[in-house]
């Protein structure tokens, strides 16, 4: 186990596996299941964190959480508050803990941000993909480039900080394309980029 101290830091990930469907390119362990009753695994995660606690008898507090997944954008605000709660009630949070949320663009409302704000969210990672119409009808997106753009601007007013996902490398995308896309989300103001590079794995729509 890698050694715990202050100076290392300590994180929390939490997996949320479900979505309203599985993209085309997504690897991960997901499920297409929005309307699934949540609290069984709510109560799961909140007992595995309890469970994790007692093998981490002593640990710095936790400087960050990061509910990923999946969409943990679709849990309700009670459900995620009950998730950190039961996590700072484990190992209790450093001041200025940094906790995100992931979130996609069709999810963002100005009455669920601040709803994840009162729950103790203060980073959005918001999975916006791409800012081209086309790029998004081909990565079996949700949205399109219009909601990419209003999810920006509605998460920077309530998160300082928060971070753009895009994925490049996609079937004729130039290189010229890409730098305008590039310039396009950095005009928006964003802070921090997460950039994928598009990867065809197997057990994908893609990949099949």
């Amino acid at each position: 186990m890698s050694p715990l101290g202050p100076k290392y830091g300590f994180g929390l990930y939490v997996h949320w596996p479900y979505c309203s469907r599985v993209c085309p390119y997504c690897d991960f362990n997901v499920y297409a299941a929005k309307a699934r009753e949540t609290a069984p695994l709510v109560a799961a995660i909140c007992a595995d964190i309890q469970a994790h606690r007692a093998l981490l008898p002593e640990h710095p507090a936790l400087s960050s959480i990061f509910l990923g997944g999946g969409t943990p954008s679709l849990l309700s605000a009670p459900d995620m508050a009950a998730i950190l709660k039961a996590a700072d009630e484990a190992f209790g949070l450093a001041p200025g803990a940094e906790i995100t949320l992931e979130a996609n663009p069709n999810d963002l409302s100005h009455a669920r941000l601040a709803d994840w704000a009162a729950c103790g969210v203060n980073r959005l990672s918001i999975g916006v993909q791409s800012l081209n119409d086309d790029a998004l009808v081909f990565l079996g997106r949700e949205h399109d480039s219009a909601t990419a753009r209003r999810a920006i601007e509605a998460g920077a007013q309530q998160f300082d900080n928060h971070s753009i996902d895009l994925i490049y490398a996609l079937p004729g995308q130039s290189l010229d394309q890409w730098r305008t896309e590039l310039s396009n989300v950095l005009a928006m103001g964003a802070p921090h980029l997460s950039l994928y590079e598009l990867t065809i794995a197997e057990r994908t729509a893609f990949w099949h």
